[in-house]
């Protein structure tokens, strides 16, 4: 599977965990779109798609890097998740405070998914 594939697949399925768990807790299932639009000026939707295609990419092109000298897998690319997670909503994150607002653990697991689907889909690329 290409890198372009690789990313779109775990950017767009990445973010299941915090959506689902909007849905259930009747919280807005946007409002973690609209708080990445913080980091391109203002929260919004499209601001927010912008900033996570974006985000999304570099983490991929990143894990993709890593993956070249250490191949990641599923597992690998989770624990690279939660490390994305902590760099993104801990250290970066108090700087934005829409993003700061978020649930935690959703979005913690939205990271740990996104880092699994990248590893998994790239160790599916070695083998294909």
């Amino acid at each position: 599977m290409g890198l372009v594939r690789t990313w779109f697949r775990a950017a767009v399925l990445g973010g299941a965990p915090s959506t689902v768990h909007a849905l259930l807790t009747g919280r807005d299932a946007l409002a973690a779109t609209r708080a990445a639009g913080t980091l391109l000026g203002a929260p919004g939707v499209v601001r927010g798609v912008l900033a996570h295609v974006g985000v999304s990419a570099v983490w991929t092109c990143a894990l993709a890097a890593v993956d070249r000298r250490r191949p990641l897998g599923a597992a690998g690319g989770a624990v690279a998740g939660a490390a994305i997670a902590w760099l993104d909503l801990v250290v970066l994150g108090r700087l934005f405070p829409a993003v700061r607002a978020l649930p935690r653990g959703p979005q913690w697991a939205d990271h740990v998914v996104f880092g699994a689907l990248v590893g998994a889909s790239l160790r599916a690329s070695r083998l294909a």
